[in-house]
């Protein structure tokens, strides 16, 4: 869901992009990473699986500028072995997305 609409460079499938965040977990809602707390964005190479498919999903289309909240199941993030300790087994996900920059490949 759009919280802000970016009118910057739109992200695509290959392109490389700056995303700050910030990660809840569903069942808790206790924040267990963002990006903010360490001053630098994430960057990685969209739609190659080098994130969870849900970030891959739901960061394309996203307009620099903009900040979307992806609810993500957990098939489409950890599944059902997590990332424990910081996820459990099988927990959706909320993440709180900004696109910081698009860089076209």
């Amino acid at each position: 869901t759009d919280e802000i609409v970016g009118d910057g460079e739109e992200a695509g499938r290959g392109d490389v992009v700056d995303v700050h965040y910030v990660g809840v977990s569903h069942s808790t809602g206790e924040q267990f990473d963002a990006s903010w707390d360490r001053g630098e964005p994430l960057r990685f190479q969209l739609g190659v699986g080098q994130v969870i498919s849900g970030w891959d999903q739901g960061v394309q289309g996203m307009k620099v500028g903009g900040r979307r909240r992806l609810d993500i199941p957990a098939h489409l993030g950890y599944g059902d072995h997590g990332a424990p300790p910081v996820i459990a087994p099988g927990e959706s996900l909320i993440f709180v997305c900004d696109l910081v920059a698009v860089h076209k490949r």
